[in-house]
């Protein structure tokens, strides 16, 4: 006889409702967003000039770009594709604006990518005074209202059937709901690779046990699951059942390193020290900007330079203090770069990381300086000017 599974004793063992929100080509979508042009057009984002490509508007996808597309093949065999390089920072500043939507509805909320997040809705009903389907279209409209950006949302009784749900929403208008009386249909049409959380080699395993669709995945035993595929595979049997084995979590867990790396320009190999310490410069202001929006400091920071040859050069250093502060980073790489540049030496990319982190609520140090007042000061005014005139309308030089 087997083992009743056994449930976290912090989860209510009554029905959940959970709801997973995924941004829709997220990259393409704020790239349309910030700029309205290119609503409708076959757009793409790339991960840098020499890139590949990593998100697709439906109608690039219709063209027939691929995803993971190398640039220069894509270029040549759709020419009258819009490509734009990414830029994480604009899809951070999007990301927590579609977030903070979320708010409204539930202080139960687990961000799991820059994208997509976990929102748990049992109970609302009463407060809004709409079923639950009302409620996931009020939430897809008024982050299109505030945003701009399009979302899918999936509906369900656990994490794994809301996942399901929402990979299936983008292709029924944006919505779709597994009720308790849905599960058993549902999952006789899904492949087993579908099911987030089965991977390549499992799904082989199972597929060699002659198991083709979760239907038949959830059939088997608790004990013969936990043998091919250890406990997840057990608990990922129960929340294909809509049993709610593990809750949204919605803990900030803050980033243990901070970096902003890119090839050169327009993906030229460089030589010329102004035009690395440019790209550095950039790099320092992006890294801070994002250290200061976690509400963090670092005690160490390091410079990369990569040469034509893939040549990879990094050094770091350990500062006196922890910081967040531009001009402290940037005195710190100005020390660093002499150490591994090398004059006629071609480089096709640079990086700044930042390591050693601590964050607000953390002793950082036991008194503040009259220094410590005056880099804060500064650190407000730059964003003060980025919020007024735009990003990268001040940096630091060297």
């Amino acid at each position: 006889m087997e083992t009743p599974k056994k449930i976290d004793d912090n989860i209510s063992m009554k029905t959940r409702i959970i709801a997973l929100v995924d941004c829709d080509s997220f990259f393409v979508s704020c790239e349309q967003a910030d700029n309205p042009k290119l609503k409708n057009t076959p757009t793409c984002v790339i991960s840098g000039v020499n890139g590949c490509v990593v998100s697709r508007s439906k109608e690039a996808k219709q063209t027939g770009v691929r995803m993971g597309m190398p640039m220069f093949m894509a270029r040549k065999e759709f020419p009258d594709v819009n490509y734009i390089v990414a830029d994480h920072d604009k899809y951070h500043s999007y990301s927590k604006k579609v977030m903070n939507c979320l708010k409204d509805y539930s202080p139960d909320i687990e961000i799991v990518s820059v994208d997509e997040a976990y929102i748990d809705l049992t109970g609302t009903q009463k407060l809004f005074k709409k079923n639950y389907i009302e409620i996931v279209k009020d939430i897809r409209q008024t982050i299109l209202e505030k945003t701009d950006i399009p979302v899918s949302i999936g509906l369900s009784h656990s994490k794994i059937l809301a996942k399901l749900a929402s990979d299936k929403a983008k292709k029924t208008g944006g919505i779709f709901k597994i009720g308790k009386n849905d599960i058993e249909s549902v999952l006789e049409k899904t492949e087993i690779e579908e099911i987030c959380g089965i991977g390549r080699a499992n799904a082989l395993t199972l597929k060699r046990n002659g198991i083709m669709l979760a239907s038949e995945f959830v059939k088997k035993g608790d004990i013969w699951l936990k043998s091919q595929l250890g406990v997840n595979g057990v608990e990922l049997k129960h929340e294909l059942l809509g049993e709610c084995v593990s809750k949204v979590d919605g803990r900030y867990e803050p980033p243990k390193s901070i970096q902003s790396t890119s090839v050169i320009g327009e993906g030229t190999f460089s030589d010329n020290i102004d035009i690395i310490k440019m790209e550095i410069s950039k790099h320092i202001h992006s890294a801070c900007a994002r250290l200061r929006y976690h509400r963090g400091k670092c005690k160490s920071v390091g410079l990369l330079l990569r040469r034509k040859d893939f040549v990879t050069l990094c050094e770091k250093k350990i500062l006196l203090k922890p910081t967040d502060f531009e001009l402290t980073v940037q005195r710190a790489i100005n020390e660093i770069l002499p150490k591994i540049y090398q004059e006629k030496v071609l480089y096709r990319s640079t990086g700044v990381f930042l390591e050693n982190l601590s964050f607000e609520g953390e002793q950082l140090s036991l008194f503040t300086t009259e220094e410590d007042e005056k880099e804060r000061n500064l650190s407000k005014c730059i964003e003060n000017i980025e919020k007024r005139f735009g990003k990268n309308s001040i940096r630091t030089g060297f």
